[in-house]
Parts: C-alpha cells; sequence; structure tokens
C-alpha cells in the first residue's frame, strides 16, 4: 500500500528528485571535452528506484529518455550489482539506442546496509561523436550493425570504485579519437557520482523510506493523471501512415503504419503492417519505437504531471519482431535512433488528428539532418570527428503558425556555436540563416527551415543522413505541406554545387562546401476555412490553397 502524501510534499519530493536529475546533466555537460556534449548537450540523464522503475528525468532529449528504462532493465537482468559499481552499454539489441549512445547505469545505496539490493539507481546517456566503424561519427550507410561501430553489452566500467582499466583501454583502442571519448566517459562517471551523493543526502534528510514511498507516491499519482486523460479521449480506433523517403541503399520508399486504439484508461499503439527490417541503417530498435510513441502520446495529453514508471503503464506498444520499428540483429540501426524515431512521431501524431483535429498540429520537419565529418586537423595532426543535427521549421496548428529553425520532437539539442565549431575543429561555417518560405501554406503557416553550409579545410569523409527530401512534411485539415530538405555539395571553389542524395557518403577535399537546407513544417487549415478534419499525410494541397512561393538554394552555396 502506497503511503500517502499531501499535495505539496508530494510536489517537494517531485521537484527533489528531478533536481538531482538536472544536477546530473550539469554536472556531465561541465566535465566533458567534446563540442557535442559541451555545447549541443547530446546527453540525458535519469534517476531509477530499485527496481529499475523511472522515477525522475531531466529535461533532456525524449529519444534518450524514453528508451532509458530498458537499458536500466536489461542492466539488471545481466549484472551483479554493488557498491561502487557502474555498469556501460550500448548494445541497440540489450538496451541501446544506436552505438553512439554510451548509457551508465550505477546502484545508489542510501541506507547502512550494503548487501542487498540498491535502494536506487542513476543513468546517463551520451552521445560520443565517434564510437568507431566504417566513417567518422559511426553512422555510416551501413548492412549490418558490425559496420557501425564499437558494440558494447553489459559490462563493468567501474567495480567497487575502481576503473576496470582492461575494458576502458578496449573500448578506446576502437575509436578514431580516444582521449576525447576517455574525457567525455569519465564525464558520466561524473555525473553518475553528482546523482549518487544527492540521493544519499536526500535519504538522510528525510529518511530512505519516506522518499522510496514518494517515488512509489509520485508513480501512482502520474498514473492516475494518465488514466484520466485517456478516459477523457474520443474512443475509437485510427490509423495513419507515412514513410521515410529511403533506406540509404537504394530501397525506399519504407512505410511506417500504425493503428491507435482509444478506449477507457488505456492506448494501444499499434506498428503492425510497417515495413519489414530494412538493408540499410534506418531500424529502429524497439525502446526507440517506444521512447517516440509515448512521446507522442504525452504530447497530446496535456497536463502538468511527471513523467515516470506510472505515467508510461497505461501506454502499451506493439512493435513486430523483424520490422523497421524493431528489427532482430544484425540489422544496421544508426539512423533508427534519429529518423526513424522522428517519423513514428510523426504517423502516431498524425493518427491522433484523426481523434483531436483541434488539438494536433501539422507534421515538423520530421528529420535530424545529420552532419557527420571526420579526418585529420592539420592543426594538432590528431583524428577530428565532428557531429551535428539541425533542426527545421515546426507544424502549424489549429490556432498557431509553427516555429522556425528549431530542433522538432524526439531532439532537443542545441546547435554548435560557429566560435566553438571553428576552434575545435578545421573546418569554417559560410553561412547559416532560416530557409524563408519553406514553412507550408495554410490558415496557419508551418515554421521554416534553416540553412547551414559548411567549408572543409582539410580533406575529410562527409556522412549525411537525413530525410525528407523526396516529400515535404505533411499539412493538416487542408494546409500545404512544407517544403522538402535539400543537400548540396560544392567540391572545388569556382564550380557548381552539386545537390545530393538525403543519405551519402563521400571523401571531399579542403575547400569543399557541404549545404543542408532542412525542410519547413507543414501548414494547418485552409485559408478563409475553419480547420476541419485531418487530411491524409500522402495527399496533395488542392489547387484552390494559395501556396506562396518556396525557399530554394541557388546553384552556388555562397
Amino acid at each position: 500500500m502506497t503511503a500517502r502524501f499531501d499535495g505539496a510534499t508530494l510536489a517537494l519530493h517531485q521537484s527533489l528528485f528531478a533536481a538531482a536529475a538536472e544536477e546530473m546533466g550539469t554536472a556531465l555537460m561541465r566535465a566533458a571535452h567534446s563540442p557535442n556534449i559541451t555545447e549541443r548537450l547530446d546527453h540525458s540523464c535519469a534517476i531509477f528506484d530499485g527496481c529499475g522503475r523511472l522515477i525522475a528525468q531531466a529535461a533532456h532529449i525524449p529519444v534518450h529518455l524514453g528508451s532509458m528504462p530498458r537499458a536500466v532493465e536489461v542492466v539488471l537482468e545481466r549484472c551483479v550489482l554493488a557498491a561502487g559499481d557502474v555498469v556501460m552499454l550500448n548494445d541497440p539489441f540489450a538496451g541501446g539506442t544506436h552505438l553512439p549512445d554510451v548509457t551508465l547505469v550505477s546502484p545508489v545505496y542510501a541506507g547502512r546496509r550494503r548487501s542487498h539490493a540498491p535502494d536506487f539507481l542513476v543513468a546517463s546517456r551520451a552521445h560520443h561523436a565517434d564510437i568507431g566503424g566504417a566513417a567518422p561519427g559511426s553512422m555510416p550507410l551501413a548492412r549490418e550493425v558490425y559496420e557501425e561501430g564499437f558494440r558494447i553489452p553489459p559490462v563493468h566500467l567501474m567495480r567497487k570504485g575502481i576503473v576496470v582499466e582492461d575494458v576502458l583501454e578496449l573500448m578506446l583502442a576502437n575509436v578514431r579519437t580516444p582521449r576525447e571519448r576517455r574525457a567525455d566517459l569519465f564525464a558520466q562517471l561524473a555525473a553518475q557520482h553528482t546523482g549518487e551523493r544527492r540521493l544519499v543526502e536526500m535519504a538522510h534528510a528525510h529518511g530512505l523510506q519516506t522518499l522510496q514511498r514518494a517515488a512509489a507516491a509520485l508513480m501512482d499519482y502520474a498514473e492516475r493523471c494518465v488514466r484520466d486523460a485517456l478516459r477523457a479521449l474520443p474512443r475509437g480506433a485510427f490509423t495513419f501512415e507515412d514513410a521515410l523517403d529511403d533506406d540509404g541503399l537504394g530501397n525506399g520508399p519504407i512505410p511506417i503504419r500504425v493503428r491507435l486504439t482509444l478506449g477507457g484508461d488505456r492506448a494501444r499503439v499499434d506498428f503492425t503492417g510497417s515495413s519489414p527490417q530494412t538493408a540499410g541503417p534506418v531500424n529502429a530498435a524497439e525502446a526507440v519505437t517506444r521512447a517516440a510513441s509515448t512521446y507522442a502520446m504525452r504530447c497530446v495529453l496535456g497536463g502538468d504531471f511527471p513523467i515516470n514508471h506510472g505515467s508510461l503503464a497505461r501506454i502499451e506498444v506493439v512493435a513486430p519482431p523483424g520490422t523497421v520499428v524493431n528489427p532482430l540483429p544484425p540489422a544496421a540501426v544508426a539512423a533508427g535512433n534519429v529518423e526513424t524515431s522522428q517519423r513514428i512521431v510523426d504517423v502516431v501524431l498524425g493518427a491522433l488528428a484523426r481523434a483531436l483535429p483541434h488539438r494536433v498540429p501539422a507534421a515538423s520537419s520530421g528529420t535530424m539532418n545529420n552532419l557527420l565529418i571526420g579526418g585529420r586537423d592539420p592543426r594538432s595532426g590528431q583524428p577530428f570527428a565532428y557531429y551535428e543535427t539541425l533542426g527545421g521549421g515546426h507544424g502549424a496548428g489549429p490556432g498557431w503558425d509553427g516555429a522556425s529553425a528549431m530542433q522538432a520532437h524526439m531532439t532537443n539539442t542545441r546547435n554548435t556555436p560557429v566560435e566553438s565549431l571553428e576552434h575545435a575543429y578545421p573546418l569554417r561555417v559560410v553561412e547559416t540563416r532560416v530557409r524563408r518560405g519553406s514553412g507550408g501554406a495554410g490558415k496557419h503557416r508551418g515554421g521554416d527551415g534553416i540553412v547551414r553550409s559548411i567549408e572543409l579545410r582539410a580533406p575529410a569523409r562527409v556522412t549525411v543522413i537525413s530525410d525528407r527530401r523526396r516529400r515535404g512534411p505533411y499539412g493538416l485539415a487542408g494546409g500545404a505541406p512544407g517544403e522538402a530538405g535539400e543537400n548540396r555539395v560544392r567540391e572545388r571553389p569556382g564550380t557548381a554545387a552539386r545537390r545530393m542524395p538525403g543519405k551519402f557518403l563521400v571523401d571531399l577535399p579542403a575547400g569543399a562546401v557541404i549545404t543542408l537546407a532542412s525542410p519547413g513544417g507543414g501548414g494547418h487549415g485552409r485559408r478563409g476555412l475553419e480547420a476541419g478534419t485531418p487530411d491524409s499525410g500522402t495527399r496533395r494541397p488542392r489547387a484552390r490553397v494559395s501556396v506562396r512561393r518556396r525557399g530554394r538554394l541557388p546553384d552556388s552555396d555562397t
């Protein structure tokens, strides 16, 4: 029986748990070396109870946080934990998402006894700019996970407070930038220590049993809130379908289909009928599919309730094995975490738009526009690996225009500032601007995307993983789709830029310029008419919709 807490006391404990997770993230950001973590904040932290149930998370990255509970579950299933231990993993088929995302899980013993199960667990996940594999940045156009980098099942990185040097050296021997990786891993260890220390202090201040009962009460409260919110939704089954452009190896489009069933106090998100797993790397691990689905549901449920194990309990996600949303090993998965997760959000929100046409916006940019550049820095003679995602336009909603030039949905990172980028890498930012006119027209207009051009100051291998290059994000209620994205490469000064596919890997000389133009968001509603039933994501706008001129790239990048 869960202890009773009044509202004020429950809110206090929720804030304490969340603040501990946020403090973990701050420690990680401040101690890390790579701009990917220190500037873009591509990391996430969370706190769990001794059974592996999520208590609280920091306001970090949805695709990390929604999938992290599975990592903690796997650690508890496979590892014997003691005080001072830290377990590391990145295996997409054993609790991970894609190989660059390295997760650390630590037990917390906040009482006097150290021989029983942990009182709590803390976890951090950081995207490492390189983890080995066939291309710098570890997101190549691979056919198997073995090509994507160093794969780590749950293994001890620390035992009883001592680093397991053999495990650390094995990892560092398989990456291109071992010094940076070592520094970022130790930053994660600092975050783990910060979370552990804060929970111990909270247990001493409030009592361990009180803290554990408060965690359980918060889960019960969140489950009640979700149950009530689900009961208020229309009953029925709502379907939607959208597609990825391709898998990067010439196969596509890749359809993703969902059947959303709302009834009573539960929701079922069923991806039966989606594409079989692909040859290319757009397969999304089951944990990623679950994270994207629960994120989309949380957006629509609204309300100011905590995100924890209880808030997820009423949402069932069905992802058939062997499909693009739950692949079997040894499928390549690097792009599933960043691209397919976005399309999963699009289809779940599309289905919700059929149930709640006056609440759900049109599709946002629908891609993270991943840019990876690696080579040898002529200034230091050392290898470098740069990784960045670019924002785009947000979809317009029933009553508002979409925001421009922002990250959307499953990514919550910043851009890399020009000064930091040019200081850390042999690169020069030629241009960063809003892609005016790329948002979809309608009663409410979609937000505009971004144009970013980067010049190489040294020969490098470049990988781009992007989507929505063949068809823009869908509009709703008669709104027009957003403009599809574009990728261009100009190999030498004075030559014309050539258009590239959405996913490519190419070796380029110094002086080459890479330009990514991200999609705009979909429009919402016909001009002069009230919003009605959402159109299918596959339909084009009717001729009577007034479509303004779209922003396109010139042939030259400068």
